[in-house]
């Protein structure tokens, strides 16, 4: 019996993979969290880590289809769009798909992609991750 109990516990990885104080520092970028307890933020940290083992599964699977071995933008964009509950939040959110982002045009003259605006009170998720000018390390 204890040896099931020490092979269960080699299996389960009770580590955060994402450093705990981005996690904290994002969550707080919600003007409703104060505190932030540390079960909350190790919940928040592996189930982030499960959505996005479960995006790469998924984008895997249509790059697979697509017969190439690279997963692209384009991959992840249409393994949300299969995944409705997904797509519900992270469509918005993706950049959007440029036909000709392989091709070089002949002119020479590529406008620059137009952005869809953002909901009030969102940022891209990019932005957050963007050091600002008030940082200072």
């Amino acid at each position: 019996m204890a040896e099931v109990e020490e092979e269960n516990n080699d299996n389960t990885n009770n580590n955060p993979s994402f450093p705990v104080g981005r996690v904290k520092k994002i969550m707080k970028l919600d003007k409703d969290i104060k505190k932030v307890t540390s079960e909350a933020l190790f919940l928040i940290n592996l189930s982030t880590e499960l959505f996005l083992q479960f995006l790469t599964e998924k984008s895997s699977k249509v790059a697979i289809e697509k017969k190439r071995k690279i997963i692209k933008i384009d991959h992840l964009r249409i393994a949300v769009k299969r995944h409705q509950p997904t797509s519900d939040f992270l469509l918005d959110s993706l950049p959007i798909p440029s036909e000709s982002v392989n091709r070089p045009s002949k002119d020479g003259n590529q406008s620059a992609p137009v952005e869809k605006p953002l909901p009030v009170g969102t940022r891209r998720i990019d932005d957050i991750f963007k050091k600002s000018v008030n940082e200072t390390n």
